[in-house]
């Protein structure tokens, strides 16, 4: 494996970048050492809290590749470039993998060092920032099309999500995350609305939907967000 990064690397340096590259030699080298550097920090005796930003970082990084890659998918159906490639495996030699996920067609959000972040120091200076990243990649991830009709959602992974939302509220959350984690937080109580298994229970959920989607548009008359609400709120009254 080490031959064959090396072997890429060379050719990086002999080959001209592309023009629709979006990942060259030199910004491959760049989150290389990036992630090297908080690998080192999460992996060192340091005090949790210092751990769990590496965790956060390490994961909102791999999120900004994935971000590049995903780009690469919408516009050429595959990752493109030899620095794509090349940072791909080196990211392979280094214990990280990045699937594409056939479900998906695409790569789904790094989730795991988010997790490990709030696992090290729930309650520190970067949970705030774990829980949001957890709360977006999921939601996000989680259906194609209709935020109602979730993919392989368990019901444990929803009240997860809920559990998320509802702490980043109660916290000092800047805008526009916080209309964000409003939206999310509205959408997954009308998931919950559907997905509940007794009478009780789906009512309840129904009623903290609505509640939540009055309260968002209060808040946010002028969201583009309003209009999404108002037309899955409408399902509520559905059979």
């Amino acid at each position: 494996m080490r031959r064959a990064l090396l072997a890429l690397g060379a050719a990086l340096l002999l080959s001209p970048v592309a023009a629709h590259d979006l990942i060259t030699a030199e910004s491959a080298e760049h989150f290389l050492a990036q992630i090297r550097h908080e690998q080192d920090v999460l992996d060192s005796r340091s005090p949790p809290q210092a751990r769990a930003q590496a965790s956060v970082v390490l994961g909102k990084l791999l999120d900004e590749i994935r971000d590049l890659l995903n780009r690469d998918i919408a516009s050429h159906g595959q990752p493109q470039g030899l620095a794509t490639l090349y940072l791909i495996q080196a990211l392979h030699g280094q214990g990280i993998d990045l699937q594409r996920s056939p479900r998906l067609g695409r790569y789904p959000a790094n989730l795991a060092f988010y997790r490990s972040a709030l696992q090290l120091d729930p309650h520190g200076p970067a949970s705030a920032e774990a829980r949001l990243q957890l709360l977006r990649g999921h939601f996000y991830d989680s259906f194609e099309q209709d935020p109602l009709r979730p993919r392989e959602q368990s019901w444990t992974r929803l009240h997860e999500q809920i559990e998320h939302a509802q702490a980043l509220l109660r916290q000092t959350l800047p805008e526009p995350g916080r209309e964000e984690v409003h939206f999310i937080l509205a959408v997954h109580y009308l998931q919950a609305a559907a997905a509940a298994g007794q009478a009780a229970a789906r009512s309840a959920y129904a009623e903290r939907a609505r509640t939540a989607i009055a309260q968002f548009k209060t808040r946010y008359p002028d969201s583009l967000r309003v209009a999404a609400l108002d037309v899955l709120g409408e399902r509520l009254s559905a059979p």
